[in-house]
């Protein structure tokens, strides 16, 4: 069973606030959510807390779920303590990872100010996550002919330079660049080379 949730309900469920990072790779997450207290995520990036922080640590070593409490990994520099001050007392972390080839993890924190988490809404949020994760997958229909030119169109070039390159006629080229807008999801070919980018297609 998959589950769907707006940011209502998920505010619902993590009232305190809660963060989502999709498609994490080597960089940056493809989309992400910040509902964390705006003080908190000042402090947390002046203190740059990332490096150190036991529910981050967590996340990149393991899937599945775990309340904030029950992490057995060294806090040296006390953030989860320090993250009562702006009511993030208790939380849960969750992370997706599917062996996807691009190596790519998607994760969510979970906070409230008044207890722990449930079972049955860690569950939920788990099958949450899981569901954008799974949502945000490259399209695996794509043609190597419609890779090639979203590869070009990222290299800045023209329809008539493309089409002398690859020994087709222009019309060819804007038939693979619609397929691939299709596939994408995409309006124009700019934003269909730049999906297939943060994809790891092209």
């Amino acid at each position: 069973m998959t589950v769907s949730l707006d940011s209502e309900a998920v505010k619902a469920l993590a009232p305190a606030g809660y963060y989502i990072a999709l498609r994490v790779g080597f960089a940056f997450p493809m989309e992400e959510f910040n509902a964390l207290p705006a003080p908190w995520v000042e402090h947390y990036t002046l203190q740059r807390f990332m490096l150190y922080d036991p529910v981050i640590q967590w996340i990149y070593a393991n899937t599945g779920a775990a309340r904030w409490s029950e992490i057995d990994i060294a806090d040296p520099l006390d953030i989860l303590n320090q993250a009562k001050a702006y009511g993030l007392h208790h939380g849960v972390a969750v992370c997706c990872f599917d062996n996807n080839p691009e190596g790519q993890r998607s994760f969510g924190t979970f906070a409230r100010s008044d207890r722990e988490f449930e079972e049955k809404e860690i569950d939920i949020l788990i099958r949450h996550v899981t569901r954008l994760h799974h949502d945000k997958a490259p399209p695996t229909n794509l043609t190597m002919a419609e890779l090639e030119a979203l590869r070009m169109v990222k290299d800045g070039m023209r329809l008539k330079q493309m089409a002398h390159l690859l020994g087709v006629s222009e019309g060819a080229i804007k038939q693979r660049l619609k397929n691939a807008k299709l596939k994408l999801g995409a309006s124009t070919s700019a934003q269909a080379s730049t999906k297939a980018s943060d994809y790891g297609l092209i």
